[in-house]
C-alpha cells in the first residue's frame, strides 16, 4: 500500500494538532508552514477531516483547527479512511469486493489478505497520539545531533 500525498500531509496535520491538544485552536497559516504546504491545498485535508468528525473548527482572532477528541482516541484507521477512503491493498480485500470475478480463484488472494489483515491490525492499533509521541523523540534527537556537531 503506498499512502498518497493527501494520506501522508493529512496524518501530518493530524500530528501537529495533536502535540498542541489542549492548548486551544490552531492557525491554517501555522499548520501550512509546519508542512511547507500550501495553505488552500491544506484546507481541503482539513475539510475532509473535520467532516469525518475527526477535528473541529473555530472562526475568529482565536480560531483555527483542533482535534475533536484526544488523540489517543483516533486510529490511524480511522483518519486514513476519511482521506483515502479504503485502506484496501487490492480491490478483492477490500470492503467490497468491487466485481472481481476472480477473487474465488485468485492465487494471489491468499496472501493479499493475510498482508490486509496485519495492515488493518496495526493501522487500527496505531493512534494519532502515538504518530505525535514519536515526532517529539524524533525532533529531540534531530536537536540533540545538532548540538553535538
Amino acid at each position: 500500500m503506498k499512502l498518497s500525498t493527501r494520506s501522508r500531509y493529512g496524518l501530518k496535520a493530524l500530528v501537529d494538532l495533536a502535540v498542541c491538544y489542549g492548548d486551544g485552536h490552531v492557525s491554517l497559516p501555522y499548520l501550512a508552514a509546519q508542512q511547507g504546504i500550501s495553505e488552500a491545498y491544506l484546507e481541503q485535508l482539513l475539510r475532509s477531516l473535520r467532516q469525518g468528525g475527526i477535528i473541529e473548527t473555530m472562526r475568529g482572532a482565536q480560531g483555527g483547527y483542533t482535534l475533536s477528541c484526544a488523540p489517543e482516541n483516533i486510529s490511524v484507521q480511522d483518519a486514513l479512511r476519511i482521506l483515502e477512503g479504503s485502506t484496501a491493498l487490492a480491490d478483492c480485500v477490500g470492503i467490497e469486493l468491487h466485481d472481481c470475478d476472480n477473487a474465488c480463484a485468485c492465487a494471489a488472494r491468499p496472501l493479499l489478505l493475510k498482508l490486509q489483515m496485519h495492515i488493518d491490525d496495526v493501522l487500527r492499533n496505531t493512534t494519532i497520539q502515538d504518530l505525535a509521541e514519536n515526532n517529539i523523540q524524533q525532533k529531540r534527537r534531530l536537536d540533540h545531533a545538532k548540538s553535538l556537531s
